[in-house]
């Protein structure tokens, strides 16, 4: 556990190449042990960094491999959602469908783990509509813990949520759910979503800032700009290549 929760913390600041090799040791760890459950769930905790961080190809082979060592609940929604972020929908959906059919009872399943992949997969394909109407059934638990205590479930509804209002230029709902996660630390914890949450506000803010005239654009850019400040100092010893630090620099210097 200390292996992976190290892996987290890196992570966080945008150090994947340390996480990963954290990661690594806590999986060989697991499995010394003969913990195949532990083992994948920290293969899974990976994928999920990848995909949000955007390296699919990775977050695919993670979440496959996870999903080769065990399949329990937990471990098969951070695999949904990595395979999600990839862009990986048929095996996504084939996972949701399983969880729906498997869990019929389990609140955790069925009011954050599918809602939260299913959301995910209307994004991928274009459908925020889709994706906000998926996530409805979320609401009343989306501050709600769980899971084996890695990567918690807790916020995944909303960061998506989140995602699929910027999807749909929904500027200001966005940012409220942006603004959401980063109000609520204590439960998010190290959690990838927490430290994307800055660049989620930042883009929010910046589309904001690009439909608004006059001192409305003034406001919203301001706030943009703080927020791509506030992500790049939390990653001021990220590893240059991960692929959505190199976007959010694009986006950044195009805002000044």
């Amino acid at each position: 556990m200390a292996l992976a929760m190290e892996a987290d913390t890196a992570a966080y600041s945008g150090e994947l190449r340390k996480a990963e090799d954290f990661t690594r040791q806590a999986v060989g760890s697991a499995q010394h042990a003969d913990e195949k459950e532990t083992a994948a769930f920290y293969e899974a905790q990976s994928g999920v960094r990848q995909g949000l961080f955007g390296d699919s190809s990775e977050a695919r082979q993670r979440a496959t491999s996870a999903l080769a060592m065990a399949r329990g609940h937990d471990v098969q929604f951070l695999a949904g959602l990595a395979l999600a972020f990839a862009g990986d929908i048929a095996k996504a959906e084939e996972l949701a469908a399983d969880f729906s059919k498997c869990f019929p009872q389990d609140t955790i399943v069925n009011f954050i783990y599918v809602p939260s992949i299913r959301g995910q997969i209307a994004i991928t394909r274009r459908d925020p509509s889709k994706a906000l109407e998926e996530l409805q059934p979320s609401a009343s638990y989306e501050l709600g813990q769980g899971g084996n205590g890695g990567v918690q479930p807790a916020l995944y509804p909303v960061y998506v949520k989140a995602e699929a209002y910027r999807a749909a230029h929904q500027g200001q709902q966005a940012a409220a759910e942006y603004q959401k996660i980063l109000d609520h630390r204590g439960v998010v914890l190290n959690g990838p979503i927490g430290c994307l949450a800055h660049l989620g506000l930042a883009r929010a803010y910046a589309f904001l800032a690009d439909s608004a005239q006059g001192a409305d654009a003034d406001a919203a850019r301001a706030k943009a700009r703080t927020a791509y400040q506030n992500f790049f100092a939390l990653w001021k010893d990220a590893d240059p290549d991960i692929p959505v630090l190199i976007a959010a620099k694009s986006e950044y210097a195009k805002l000044k």
